[in-house]
């Protein structure tokens, strides 16, 4: 049985952290889960933290730019963060832009972005 990766609600934010590998079983739980959690809360964003995940391959980058794609349709933004420079260095030689899919370093830089704050200072608040 494949493990449902968990979709967390911080006032009208959704958070999912992956801290596992992904299979395609577990992204589609993925996708189906955020949806039906952007619907049900009316969030306005998601974070996506991928801080665990020290290695991706196209399977991963192109799962990241669909989730996010589905939470727009849903009017929802995405903002990824945690990633790793290996991580950033491997998705650009793979070509994947992850096009509408704003960046940040840590947790509390991409829900400053989602509130519209200036997510440097948020750093040094």
């Amino acid at each position: 049985m494949t493990e449902r990766i968990p979709v967390l609600k911080i006032g009208d934010v959704l958070l999912v952290s992956i801290q596992t590998d992904l299979e395609d079983q577990s992204v589609m739980n993925l996708q189906e889960d955020l949806a039906a959690r952007i619907v049900e809360t009316g969030a306005h964003g998601v974070v996506i933290d991928i801080t665990a995940l020290e290695i991706v391959d196209s399977f991963v980058g192109r799962m990241l730019a669909t989730t996010a794609a589905i939470s727009r349709m849903l009017d929802a933004e995405t903002v990824l963060v945690g990633m790793r420079p290996a991580v950033a260095i491997t998705l650009v030689e793979l070509g994947l832009s992850l096009g509408g899919v704003r960046t940040a370093l840590s947790l509390e830089k991409g829900l400053a972005l989602l509130a519209g704050a200036d997510p440097v200072r948020a750093d040094r608040a």
